[in-house]
């Protein structure tokens, strides 16, 4: 265990590669998931939990953690199954997701492995709209989820997409015409979102569910043209997505003579002083952290101002 703890900072080395790094634990049962390490911030047997009056049904508590007091919520209770009995073997996840830090009650922590993201699958079409996974890959001949950990949370406490009225501008969308903003994310959560917050600009948009599903869409619509932003204005695009991540699939972009001069503005719940250089490493215009949907518009407004559009 203690070299899973002292690995979680380490990592940064990974990014920009196409691969990840995958922290592995059980929840109830035999079932292996797992979370990328780069949203852990640290791992630790469950402390005591202290339960607050009329606290969400999965919320097992809060504790208090080198000075900050967390909400600690049941992982395998929050994804429909048997809620988790702490004991000895069982630990706490400490993660940032979207500018804020939670606690997620495990069962076991396992320990962590290096993927490709070539190797991580979109969940399979019949686990419905229901379903709490982004992604699946296969591990020691086992499958592993990869959990949609912003589903999770919109649920518990749901995200505000409503923009500032001076932010409101439908005229944006005028401006760019028929042409249309690419939204990539492998969370629906965040895909819809992300939807929601940019409709009162007037814009017209097309889904992709992960980087190498955005990167064929943009080349079946570069057919025929001289530029992508003829048709695309502009790409919003998550960064840890299964079969391309955002980095990858921007360098890609920004090699192919058709898609280079799109703008892309990576938006991810990933946090740390390596992205900055990433985004310049991979040539997108743009970073925002999830999600604050003021922050996202105004990025989206800059990148279409007429001067970019015209």
């Amino acid at each position: 265990m203690a070299g899973i703890l002292d690995s979680v900072n380490q990592r940064t080395q990974l990014v920009g590669q196409n691969r990840l790094e995958l922290l592995l634990f059980r929840l109830v049962g035999p079932q292996r998931f797992g979370i990328n390490v780069f949203k852990v911030r640290e791992v630790m047997p469950c402390p005591r939990l202290t339960s607050l009056p009329k606290q969400d049904k999965y919320i097992k508590g809060v504790a208090h953690i080198r000075g900050q007091t967390i909400s600690v919520i049941d992982l395998s209770k929050a994804t429909g199954g048997p809620e988790i009995i702490p004991d000895e073997n069982s630990f706490v996840v400490i993660a940032e997701y979207n500018r804020s830090v939670q606690g997620f009650l495990v069962a076991a922590v396992e320990r962590i492995v290096t993927l490709s993201w070539k190797d991580v699958m979109p969940p399979p079409e019949g686990a419905g709209k229901s379903s709490y996974l982004t992604a699946v890959t296969e591990i020691d001949k086992q499958m592993v989820s990869i959990l949609d950990v912003e589903k999770i949370l919109n649920e518990i406490s749901p995200i505000s997409t409503e923009l500032s009225d001076d932010v409101i501008d439908d005229s944006v969308g005028d401006s760019i015409g028929e042409r249309v903003i690419m939204i990539a994310d492998d969370s629906t959560v965040a895909r819809n979102q992300v939807k929601r917050a940019l409709e009162p600009l007037g814009l017209n948009m097309v889904l992709a569910k992960n980087g190498q599903d955005a990167l064929d869409q943009l080349k079946v619509l570069a057919e025929g043209l001289n530029c992508i932003t003829e048709k695309v204005a502009l790409l919003i695009s998550d960064i840890e997505m299964p079969e391309m991540d955002g980095y990858t699939l921007t360098a890609e972009i920004k090699s192919n003579e058709q898609l280079r001069k799109m703008p892309v503005i990576l938006h991810t719940s990933l946090s740390g002083v390596f992205n900055n250089a990433m985004v310049e490493k991979v040539g997108a215009e743009d970073f925002i952290p999830k999600f604050h949907p003021d922050e996202l518009a105004t990025a989206v407004k800059k990148w279409l101002k007429p001067s970019d559009v015209s």
